[in-house]
């Protein structure tokens, strides 16, 4: 398997949000694909949703990509504030994991402090601002 990648579905915001991510990981994305750039007679758009992400990815560190795009309305909302999973960023410093938590966590909700955890590792949890989960985490032991 070559990677395993997070797919986040968004209320119409997918951009704003990754904008945000951006702003914090840094990288350009890759793609950005809009639902008006598929329309066609096969697949109509409405004026309403045309301008709403279909797919949109920020690669992040060497190997993975966050990707996302914004739920059309007929489809229904997102109950952003009942995922059931969380997101891993595994840091490669103390410092990195610290920047990565503090950034994305600015204007969400702390679930557990970054700080030193009992397995030995330096981890911490939130809730972004977009009510996506987050788990921040540097183990000095990891050999990978």
């Amino acid at each position: 398997m070559r990677a395993i990648n997070p797919w986040i579905n968004f209320n119409g915001n997918a951009q704003e949000a990754f904008s945000f991510y951006k702003s914090v990981f840094g990288g350009e994305f890759t793609r950005i694909i809009r639902f008006k750039d598929l329309a066609g007679p096969e697949f109509q758009v409405a004026e309403s949703e045309e301008n709403k992400i279909m797919y949109i990815g920020l690669p992040i560190g060497k190997h993975n990509v966050l990707i996302a795009n914004d739920v059309p309305g007929f489809m229904g909302k997102v109950s952003e504030n009942e995922n059931r999973s969380k997101i891993y960023a595994s840091a490669e410093s103390r410092e990195e994991a610290d920047k990565i938590f503090n950034g994305l966590s600015a204007g969400g909700e702390v679930e557990g402090p970054i700080g030193d955890s009992p397995w030995g590792t330096y981890a911490g949890m939130f809730r972004d601002k977009y009510g996506i989960e987050w788990i921040v985490e540097f183990d000095p032991g990891y050999k990978g």
